[in-house]
């Protein structure tokens, strides 16, 4: 593989800041990868035509042979299987590869690595887990992962706001980012730190509000800080004895549609972490935008969720890499059975008509692998053709960026990844991302 180095227009003024040698040691092994292309920095200023064998018609399931898209600064102009050539335009022949939109990841963690999660917020500081969020939001773009949800810094409070809007200002590389800062928790709660030396105050990795004032008035300042979205915890731990599922619910229904209504005053939703009943129900009934984990939902509560359009984040993957990773057999027997019982669910839901997105819950695994999160999803019941659906047209709608993302369209941003194979008949090939495309600018180009 021959690619050349890519330096980022940002990574030049962060050198013009910090002179010392250590910083620009630091800042060219972070932001500067070898798969970087160096026709990145001039591919907004002129018209670039993308070919391949194939490419993805998403919203009506079609390959398209040969496949073209041209490009012109951030957005498409042209998609077919042969586009107009403007003068002095840049093609780029993929080779053996399918074309089509970059991917999304609904529930993501930049502010987490793999190892011991209540560790790393107790044991590093917030300006190191910074850096690993700018190290993880670059290994998710150079995975093909042009557009996330952060769901909670886990105690890093809005330093994701920094992060965002160093890649929105072209910066650093990255997706593009929905931010919720800290998610929101009850004293106690699933984020607390309920197993330490209470006499050592460790702080919980969420922010604490115990009834519906407190809630509103977290969310105002979440706002203040930057919060695109709010996450809300609504159950704890959970049980599975005997094929029946249980976990507490922490916010009532009327706490949850008060954070629901705030959030909406400024334009913005809730998403829960939710795995069971009642607080399923609860949420779905406040009108939150997504459930995500939902290991287990009523049928009134899939009603609901079909009627509302409120997504399901089934995040398997997080769970499949805690099976393989476990500690001990028994706790690797604990969590495939937990895994069984959620794909049971799963299949129950798509049978219901539950909307579906796709969020793997990476940061407790390593970043830049959660495509594996499709595979499991068409494991466990899904058509690979309906597990892009979900990932990619309603990831966008989950996102707000609806007509804008998730497909190859005139007028949508230039969002494009290339991967071999054909991802209709075999949706592994996500895994295999040869070619990124952010906004017009290529950030990945394996020759």
């Amino acid at each position: 593989m021959q690619s050349e180095e890519w330096y980022h227009p940002g990574i030049m003024k962060l050198k013009a800041i910090f002179s010392a040698p250590l910083w620009i040691v630091f800042l060219n092994s972070v932001f500067v990868s070898p798969s970087f292309s160096q026709s990145s920095a001039s591919a907004s200023k002129h018209a670039i035509v993308l070919h391949a064998p194939r490419l993805v018609d998403i919203e009506s399931g079609k390959i398209i042979t040969p496949g073209e898209v041209l490009v012109q600064d951030e957005r498409i102009v042209e998609v077919g299987s042969s586009v107009k050539r403007p003068p002095a335009v840049e093609v780029l022949d993929l080779g053996d590869a399918t074309l089509m939109p970059g991917l999304i990841d609904v529930h993501v963690h930049l502010f987490l690595h793999p190892g011991a999660e209540d560790l790393q917020t107790v044991e590093e500081s917030v300006p190191q887990r910074t850096i690993t969020a700018l190290l993880a939001a670059r290994d998710d773009l150079m995975a093909g992962f042009t557009a996330e949800r952060d769901m909670g810094t886990e105690g890093a409070g809005s330093a994701d706001t920094a992060v965002r809007n160093a890649i929105n200002h072209g910066e650093i590389p990255g997706p593009r980012l929905r931010i919720s800062g800290n998610a929101v928790d009850i004293l106690g709660g699933h984020e607390d730190a309920i197993h330490y030396n209470p006499e050592q105050h460790v702080l919980s990795n969420a922010t604490y509000a115990n009834n519906a004032a407190e809630i509103v008035s977290v969310i105002r300042q979440q706002v203040k800080e930057g919060a695109d979205f709010i996450k809300v915890y609504e159950t704890g731990p959970d049980s599975l004895r005997d094929g029946h599922f249980t976990t507490p619910f922490q916010y009532t229904e009327a706490e949850l549609r008060a954070a629901v209504e705030e959030a909406a005053r400024t334009g913005k939703h809730v998403a829960v972490h939710a795995t069971g009943e009642p607080g399923t129900l609860y949420a779905a009934r406040a009108g939150v935008v997504s459930i995500d984990h939902a290991y287990y939902l009523s049928e009134e509560t899939m009603r609901l969720m079909r009627e509302k359009q409120i997504f399901a984040v089934p995040t398997f993957a997080i769970a499949e890499y805690f099976a393989d990773h476990a500690a001990s057999p028994a706790e690797a027997e604990r969590e495939r059975r937990r895994q069984d019982f959620h794909a049971q669910e799963f299949q129950k839901q798509l049978a219901r008509g539950v909307p579906m997105a796709v969020g793997s819950d990476v940061g407790p695994f390593p970043h830049g692998t959660q495509a594996v999160e499709f595979n499991l999803m068409v494991k466990y019941g899904m058509t690979p053709l309906a597990a892009l659906q979900a990932g990619l047209l309603n990831g966008a709608k989950l996102l707000g960026w609806q007509d804008q993302i998730g497909a190859l369209k005139p007028g949508y941003l230039a969002d494009i990844i290339a991967v071999p194979g054909n991802p209709l008949a075999d949706i592994s090939v996500l895994e295999k991302v040869s070619f990124v495309m952010k906004g017009g600018i290529v950030y990945r180009h394996d020759h």
